[in-house]
């Protein structure tokens, strides 16, 4: 049980929303068309995460064609978007709890800020959050902590009376580096074992289980 826990902080991809299959299809569309034939779905795992800068030169990409296929990405995607996020378990009614109960939210993602409140509000979850920081927020992102440190200063809020609840390894060394408490969720398509490397402090196997920790 943790008491002194004020604030929560939240990946989105992954994490809160279920937007695996559309960003492995989104990625899976893009490579087809500049790289065809090179790339299967498993492929693309290590690209979940990162920033699309990040990715397309993790497949060594042309840093001249980098913007354009982040644009072919992103068309793409949000062609697809509510076609294919889905709810992850208990999500909607544990953040609505925590709401009721007075704890301070947020998100901290890589994706952009429009992208991230669409995907929010399609999963009815928006409305409960006081800050997103999103990736044309920040200089730095994840591991980076300057993402949880804009989050934790505008909720006023510290650190130490703080969780961060992700789905991979930028998420729980973001914490580490901000020094928060840090939870994986045991949903994350990179597996269950491939989180816990990581050592968060705790390991999520629902929501639901932030309740619990919470003494609530």
């Amino acid at each position: 049980m943790t008491n002194n826990i004020t604030t929560l902080l939240f990946d989105l991809d992954g994490t809160l929303i279920d937007t695996n299959e559309l960003i492995i299809a989104t990625y899976l569309h893009t490579l087809e068309k500049y790289y065809p034939n090179k790339y299967k779905r498993e492929d693309v795992f290590p690209f979940m995460g990162p920033t699309l800068q990040e990715a397309f030169e993790m497949v060594g990409a042309d840093p001249t064609r980098v913007e354009e296929m982040i644009l072919e990405y992103r068309t793409y995607n949000l062609a697809n978007h509510d076609l294919l996020v889905k709810e992850f378990p208990n999500v909607l009614e544990t953040i609505r709890t925590l709401k009721e109960k007075g704890y301070k939210l947020g998100v901290v993602t890589t994706k952009r800020h429009d992208t991230s409140l669409k995907g929010l509000a399609l999963m009815k979850l928006e409305e409960y959050f006081d800050v997103v920081i999103a990736l044309d927020h920040v200089t730095k992102v994840k591991p980076d902590p300057e993402p949880i440190f804009k989050a934790l200063e505008q909720l006023n809020s510290t650190s130490e009376e703080t969780i961060m609840v992700g789905d991979n390894f930028h998420d729980i060394l973001a914490g580490k580096n901000a020094g928060t408490k840090t939870a994986g969720v045991a949903w994350t398509i990179k597996g269950r074992d491939y989180l816990a490397k990581y050592e968060p402090d705790y390991m999520l196997e629902n929501m639901a289980d932030l309740l619990t920790i919470l003494g609530e």
